[in-house]
């Protein structure tokens, strides 16, 4: 079984609703499983405390050296992946220094309040440590139709979502963008013949 590691920081819960629709692609093809894991929140004195309740458990260091492929999300924070995200990959130095990460597969998601507010330099910049990690970046090709014609969340660089106002539920876009992000790196896993 290839271990694919969704690994996530989700305040509000939008994001956790993105690492679910990838979770559900990645256990679409065969001989894949998703680990669903998170980080402990960060208070303003910047004390680790208690996620908000995601149902998750944090992940561990050994969660990196045993997944064969990760997608990573954060909420938009000022154009950037969120602290206490950050913080976990922060920690990762040892992994770095150990080539736990080369030649895995990556992918990377988001979610924000406004329409033009950072998704995809936050992509963009959660793909920086991955990419310093030697991982693999896969993205969204414009084969998937649904890019061309969602007027919500979902981009190239990775699966989005656009909470605006009440509307917090994905659309169904948006939700469809992240299974197939989530396929496409079990598919990408599965050919580079990871082990678990």
């Amino acid at each position: 079984m290839h271990s694919l590691l969704v690994l996530y920081y989700s305040h509000h819960g939008n994001t956790r609703q993105l690492a679910r629709q990838l979770a559900r692609g990645i256990e679409q093809i065969d001989g894949c499983e998703a680990i669903l894991r998170t980080v402990a929140d960060i208070d303003i004195q910047g004390t680790l405390t208690e996620s908000p309740g995601t149902g998750d458990p944090f992940v561990t260091l050994e969660d990196l050296k045993n997944c064969c492929g990760l997608a990573m999300g954060s909420p938009v924070r000022f154009g950037n992946m969120a602290a206490p995200l950050k913080h976990f990959i922060d920690s990762t130095s040892a992994q770095w220094l150990a080539g736990t990460l080369i030649g895995k597969p990556a992918s990377v998601f988001t979610s924000s309040s406004s329409m033009h507010g950072g998704q995809e330099t936050t992509l963009q910049s959660m793909m920086l440590p991955l990419l310093h990690h030697g991982m693999l970046i896969v993205g969204l090709p414009y084969s998937e139709p649904l890019l061309h014609t969602t007027r919500c969340g979902g981009t190239p660089y990775g699966a989005s979502h656009l909470n605006q106002g009440q509307h917090k539920l994905l659309e169904n876009d948006e939700a469809a963008l992240a299974q197939a992000l989530g396929r496409r790196l079990a598919e990408t896993a599965k050919k580079l013949h990871c082990d678990s």
